[in-house]
């Protein structure tokens, strides 16, 4: 039994092998630009007659009975074919056309069956027929025409041959897409001498051109030379103007070397009097410091020792008051303490006496600080007073030499006179010369020792000033510097 189920599913798919391998065998398809022609049973196609034996398949699948019925196809693909013509115009001048033709088995099944019955075996022979029938009809409408239509108007020749073929193209089954004249040639120069004339017109409107083209060259060349003079002109101008303004400038900087030099000097000469004026100011107040200071620091000198003077006596008799009053309430206590009780008075005069002395020594020691206040006020103000009067009289030395001199020599003449008496104190005995005369002569030359001093410390003085400080070899006398005199002798 499962032998039997395998025998016959086998037959099965072998059937259904043969089934699908016939219907292969039988079935065609018509591709997008072929088209097929079936022949071997009586077919009627819309707008064929009845009885031609064959049928037309596009775009389409079909069956087909092997043996029975036969199949081929026709291409609908575009088709071209070259046209070179030689051809004679109505003027009798021969031509030479070239051009080409694009063309193709019509769509509809008229045009495929008139050109499955023409070129089904030949179709390779198609462009040779075409163009046969192209050239025929266009050597025809060439002779009808002369080559200036053939030149200026192309499209009429064109569109008069596409008519001309129009009818046997259809007759065919093929249809023109497209008809183009390329080139025209002329073996005889017809057209070449045709072209001449405008050649001539254009060349010679080429040249009245170009000579009316260099003549406003010219013309734009003068103008441009007139303005380069020009601007030449203006140039010079413009630099003659420029060249006498640097030397205005010029003439003006040579100047500017002395006016400046004459304003240096004003400037000097203002400088050097406000110096002047400076100079004087400082002055003024120099003699204001060296002058009325010291004399305000001797006012405050006096004023300041007498208030130390009344402040210490005032603090002396606020103590002996205080002194006074705590005596008088000590007094009183013992009085009243007396009168009360016996007992109590030697505790109230105890008490008294503790406060009087503790009184005694608060006013002692009020007293003792009044005093070294007192005392170190008025040091430090004689002080301060000799250091100005010190000041003072340099002051007045540079202002007055002569009269400082003279003073310090008044105030130390006796010094003066008992050193140069000094010179003597050993002598036991001299003898005088001419009596009285020689005396004198002695004491004048004494006194001429004080007038030679008196020279010295001029000079000392004078060089002390110029140099701002002492000379070397000089001692002090009373706070002043001077050369002691020496004797040459």
């Amino acid at each position: 039994m499962p032998m039997v189920v395998g025998v016959v599913a086998g037959v099965a798919v072998a059937a259904v092998l043969v089934l699908i391998g016939l219907f292969k065998l039988m079935w065609r398809v018509a591709e997008p630009n072929e088209a097929l022609i079936i022949s071997g049973s009586k077919h009627r196609t819309e707008g064929i007659e009845e009885g031609l034996g064959f049928r037309i398949v596009t775009g389409r699948g079909t069956l087909v009975m092997p043996g029975v019925q036969a199949v081929r196809k026709l291409s609908l693909d575009l088709n071209e074919t070259e046209l070179q013509v030689d051809c004679v115009t109505h003027q009798g001048i021969p031509l030479k056309v070239r051009g080409v033709v694009i063309f193709k088995v019509g769509d509809d099944f008229v045009s495929i069956a008139n050109a499955a019955r023409r070129f089904l075996d030949q179709q390779k022979l198609m462009s040779e027929r075409v163009h046969n029938v192209f050239a025929g009809h266009l050597r025809s409408i060439v002779g009808g025409l002369t080559v200036e239509d053939m030149i200026r108007d192309r499209e009429k020749l064109t569109g008069q041959t596409r008519a001309a073929c129009g009818t046997e193209m259809e007759k065919l089954g093929l249809i023109v897409d497209s008809l183009q004249i390329h080139e025209i040639e002329d073996p005889t120069g017809y057209i070449q001498n045709l072209a001449m004339p405008h050649a001539a017109a254009v060349q010679r409107d080429a040249r009245i051109a170009q000579a009316e083209a260099n003549r406003l060259a010219t013309e734009a060349e003068q103008q441009s030379f007139a303005r380069m003079a020009e601007a030449t002109r203006d140039s010079e101008i413009l630099q003659a103007g420029y060249q006498a303004e640097r030397d205005k400038a010029a003439a003006k900087a040579r100047q500017a070397g002395p006016l400046a030099e004459a304003g240096a000097r004003q400037e000097v000469v203002v400088q050097e009097t406000r110096v002047a004026e400076l100079e004087a100011h400082r002055r003024e107040q120099q003699l204001q410091a060296d002058v009325r200071k010291p004399a305000d620091a001797a006012a405050y000198e006096t004023r300041t020792l007498a208030e130390a003077d009344r402040d210490a006596r005032i603090s002396s008799a606020q103590a002996q008051a205080k002194e006074t009053e705590l005596a008088a309430a000590a007094e009183a206590t013992r009085v009243k303490t007396a009168a009360g009780a016996e007992a109590e008075a030697t505790k109230a005069r105890g008490e008294a006496a503790a406060q009087a002395t503790r009184a005694t020594g608060e006013a002692e020691a009020a007293a003792a600080q009044a005093r070294g206040l007192a005392e170190a006020e008025a040091a430090k103000a004689k002080g301060l007073a000799e250091a100005e009067a010190i000041k003072a009289r340099a002051a007045a030395l540079a202002e007055n030499q002569e009269a400082v001199v003279a003073q310090q020599l008044a105030e130390n003449w006796p010094e003066i006179v008992k050193a140069g008496a000094s010179a003597f104190g050993n002598v036991d005995n001299m003898v005088l010369l001419n009596g009285a005369d020689g005396m004198a002569d002695m004491f004048a030359k004494a006194l001429t020792m004080g007038g030679t001093g008196l020279g010295l410390a001029r000079q000392l003085l004078a060089s002390m000033d110029r140099n701002g400080q002492a000379p070397q070899g000089t001692t002090s006398l009373n706070g002043q510097t001077g050369k002691v005199p020496m004797d040459d002798k």
